[in-house]
């Protein structure tokens, strides 16, 4: 059949067969219209066709989209560079694409962090970055260190034990927070201060507010883990950061002005590059969040028979803070201490202790961890009447059990080799798997559905009904789950929602669409 081509201001025709994909039609355009594309490293170039309102993939067949003779589609010419980096996040299974030039590898594995804790915000005393190897990279060295390429995938972990509780925290559900919270008393703490800076990043109302009631402050920096704590001072600057400072960077208007009516002085609290909320909404381009800002300092505060400018509040309101602190200093000699750590609390330094961010289940992580910390007993000492018998050792029959190590192959690759690889494949089928959940949930969103009905009520059976037909019935359904990779019912709302996609077309077209569709899945060979 004979379609035309819609490409940069020209309408050509070209002949093609109905069965024929989209991608053998993008050769043929490519060859007519003498097009160069690539595909490096650093970017993509490539043709894109859309029909009825939709952008057609590669893998469609142009029949089953109801293309028919004489039908005009549309060519537009891309170009899109491809993420320097992928970061996969172990907590939310997904990947994150970082983008940027070819000179984000040059940089140092900081502002690596920084720019990761902007796209999923966690607190970058959070995570850790490790590389496909199961390496570390630490903040003080730059990526070229680790021999990084464009395309590479780095893993984030968090905190054993901390996933369910991280997730709580993403969706905003209080009764999971309050039920993962530690009993350590510095341990809660610093979950109460992750959880208000993941609020203040996603919006949850609800959650600043019970956080606030139970303490927390927006103008308090996250800090460090409680384990870390002797390293505060020379850890990542981004730990210094303050959930008002999370909040105006995510362009959360709803939860700024929560934060500043609870208190103004987060009005003039500094991040750790010096800029206040609104230089940092300034920064990010939030319109809105910036008129709010400019209208609050231009206010005033009033009280009987006495009204300040919001300026001159924050002063004398800061100073009262400042000394009510040295105050409480000179009561409690213990509060002027450096670090707060007692005998017997746990300190993790890095290369010299166990790892305790692996993002593992809480019960698997304390049983490896009771396996790494458990130590032998010394032997006991020999009693005199032992020591007569033992005069001859080598000829004792114990010594006959003696074996002596083997030896390793040659044409053996080394274990540690062998585990990486392991390690590596495992990665991949991770990713790769988390992708397919991914795309399923996309079309999944597309068809909004009611929910599935169960009918319990008893329906009269047929007085002609075939004994086999019920067999015969779910056997065709299973055999067609196997090989489509998706249940019937699946399947129906991936056709609707590929054929919603041509939001040019009525409805009903639209339907029959994905009927067409589903009966070709249905009809493909195996």
């Amino acid at each position: 059949m004979r379609i035309f081509i819609a490409f940069e201001g020209l309408c050509e025709p070209i002949d093609i067969l109905q069965d024929q994909t989209v991608s053998t039609v993008k050769l043929l355009i490519k060859d007519y219209f003498h097009v160069q594309l690539s595909d490096s490293k650093q970017g993509h170039r490539f043709l894109e066709l859309s029909y009825a309102g939709a952008t057609l993939e590669d893998d469609w067949v142009l029949a089953d989209m109801g293309i028919m003779p004489s039908c005009t589609i549309k060519c537009i010419l891309k170009e899109e560079d491809k993420p320097v980096l992928h970061v996969y996040n172990a907590v939310t299974r997904e990947t994150i694409p970082i983008m940027g030039s070819i000179f984000l590898l040059t940089t140092t594995v900081s502002s690596l962090k920084s720019l990761v804790s902007l796209k999923c915000g966690l607190p970058v005393s959070m995570f850790r970055l490790s590389t496909q190897w199961g390496v570390e990279i630490y903040s003080c060295n730059k990526l070229d260190d680790y021999k990084m390429d464009a395309g590479t995938t780095l893993r984030l972990d968090v905190w054993d034990g901390w996933s369910e509780f991280l997730r709580g925290c993403f969706l905003g559900h209080i009764c999971t927070i309050r039920r993962k919270l530690s009993e350590e008393e510095p341990i809660s703490k610093f979950q109460q201060r992750v959880a208000l800076h993941l609020a203040a990043f996603f919006g949850h109302l609800e959650l600043a507010g019970w956080l606030l009631k139970k303490g927390g402050r927006a103008d308090e920096p996250v800090g460090v883990h409680p384990y870390r704590a002797w390293c505060r001072d020379t850890d990542h600057p981004d730990i210094r950061k303050c959930p008002v400072h999370v909040a105006a960077e995510a362009g959360q208007l709803l939860i700024l002005k929560f934060f500043i009516n609870n208190n103004l002085l987060c009005l003039e609290v500094p991040d750790p590059q010096g800029l206040n909320p609104l230089q940092i909404c300034i920064k990010h381009k939030h319109k809105h969040c910036v008129l709010y800002f400019v209208t609050k300092m231009w206010s005033v505060v009033s009280y009987p028979g006495l009204s300040l400018p919001i300026g001159a509040y924050l002063k004398i309101k800061g100073w009262l803070c400042k000394a009510r602190k040295q105050i409480a200093a000179r009561k409690l000699l213990s509060k002027t201490a450096t670090f707060n750590t007692r005998v017997g609390d746990i300190v993790l330094v890095d290369g010299f202790t166990p790892l305790e961010m692996t993002s593992k289940p809480k019960r698997k992580a304390n049983k490896a961890g009771a396996a790494e910390r458990s130590c032998a007993l010394p032997a006991l000492p020999q009693t005199q009447g032992q020591k007569e018998n033992n005069l001859f050792p080598l000829c004792s029959k114990s010594s006959q059990n003696i074996q002596s190590p083997q030896v390793q192959a040659a044409g053996r690759a080394p274990e540690k080799l062998r585990n990486r690889k392991v390690k590596s494949r495992k990665t991949m089928e991770i990713l790769s798997g988390e992708n397919r959940n991914r795309n399923r949930n996309v079309w999944k969103s597309r068809v909004p559905l009611p929910p599935i009905s169960r009918d319990t009520n008893p329906r009269p059976q047929f007085i002609y009904t075939s004994p086999n037909a019920s067999f015969i019935l779910t056997s065709s359904l299973e055999s067609f789950s196997e090989h489509n990779g998706r249940t019937p019912r699946e399947n129906a709302i991936y056709c609707l929602a590929l054929a919603s996609a041509f939001k040019e077309k009525p409805w009903l077209q639209q339907l029959g669409m994905a009927r067409s569709l589903a009966r070709r899945a249905v009809l493909k060979p195996v």
